[in-house]
């Protein structure tokens, strides 16, 4: 996904920052982002003053939309269907009948790991010959057809198919941050969609740039590429914590 980033940005128009020099401010707020996200959960345990907590939350957010800006751009002159065709409605992407919350779903719903059946893979950050840089999420393997779901409530973003990702969701949450799921064979909600933890959102499968079947999850602060953040340790302060 990283190399998708890294060509977007050496096509962007020459007016524009240099490839490397864009990379590196979308590295730069990445980072921003998640120590600001991390102050204001140290504020917020610390019982700090409301007004301290606000202005640590405006600068997290003042980054984000810097981010975010700068990467809408990059995807828009890129074509990437998360930019300029989030409904799926261009590629014609393959939807089932659309999803319904579990019976047992509340309010307050319990976080889960996005798929059951499987055997981690790919890890964030690895290297090795399928990327030119490095993974950007974590990679669940299972059969094709097994049931994906959303790991917490939310809102489905996109629904789209097209590119490496093949058909893919991408759903936002309440924290702000967005989840992304990957190869799917099948899609099972809508763009606009409110979903809860557990909800099917489509099935398992191998398409876009794959070797064999597989869930590639991602959890990103913006819906584009380049924003991933580690995947399991964001799970893990959900209380979920995928086994090998």
């Amino acid at each position: 996904a990283l190399t998708l980033l890294l060509v977007a940005l050496a096509a962007f128009p020459a007016a524009a920052a240099p490839a490397a020099h864009t990379a590196g401010l979308v590295a730069r707020d990445v980072r921003a982002h998640e120590e600001a996200r991390a102050r204001v959960e140290d504020l917020r345990e610390a019982d700090a003053p409301p007004g301290e907590v606000r202005d640590a939350e405006r600068h997290r957010m003042d980054v984000r939309s810097r981010l975010w800006d700068l990467l809408w751009a990059v995807e828009r002159g890129l074509g990437d269907p998360v930019a300029v065709d989030p409904a799926g409605r261009a590629g014609h992407c393959p939807l089932g009948r659309r999803s319904t919350p579990p019976p047992d779903a509340g309010e307050d719903d319990a976080w889960a790991a996005p798929t059951t059946g499987y055997r981690l893979t790919a890890g964030y950050a690895e290297r090795g010959r399928h990327w030119k840089h490095r993974h950007t999420g974590q990679d669940f393997a299972v059969g094709s057809g097994t049931p994906v779901r959303a790991v917490g409530p939310g809102t489905v973003r996109v629904t789209t198919c097209g590119d490496g990702f093949g058909n893919q969701v991408i759903v936002r949450h309440r924290d702000g941050y967005f989840t992304q799921y990957a190869h799917l064979s099948r899609i099972d909600v809508r763009k606009g969609q409110k979903v809860r933890a557990g909800q099917l959102l489509g099935l398992s499968g191998a398409t876009g740039n794959v070797t064999g079947p597989h869930l590639h999850f991602e959890v990103r602060i913006t819906p584009y590429i380049g924003s991933a953040v580690p995947p399991l340790p964001w799970l893990a302060r959900k209380g979920v914590h995928p086994e090998q």
